[in-house]
């Protein structure tokens, strides 16, 4: 249990390369950004952007600037059907766009 042995950008690597092969991200799917990402795992902007570049070396996302990271296509099957997964990302964005809305929710209302 050295705390050497997993960096913490390695974590989010882990923790995404895991979901994304176990197919609960779909192609497509955006990443929570940035500052997100640093917040739930308590580490710098930087460390993130670390783990995101690691993520893109493997084939595993992609980047857009200015619009997010999102899962690639390199963990499903070649032959999938183009309009399923631009309706599968679709499906995925109004769920983030959903939870970011409840949590404003919860916590806009003083």
């Amino acid at each position: 249990m050295s705390s050497e042995a997993t960096q913490p950008f390695q974590r989010i690597v882990q923790d995404y390369s895991e979901k994304i092969r176990q197919g609960r991200l779909v192609a497509g799917t955006r990443l929570p950004g940035i500052r997100e990402l640093s917040e739930e795992y308590g580490v710098a902007t930087g460390t993130v952007q670390r783990a995101l570049t690691e993520l893109r070396n493997e084939g595993l996302i992609y980047s857009h600037q200015g619009r997010g990271s999102f899962v690639s296509d390199s963990s499903g099957s070649d032959d999938q059907d183009p309009t399923t997964l631009a309706i599968r990302a679709l499906e995925s964005q109004v769920a983030e766009l959903r939870a970011r809305l409840d949590k404003l929710e919860q916590g806009g209302d003083e």
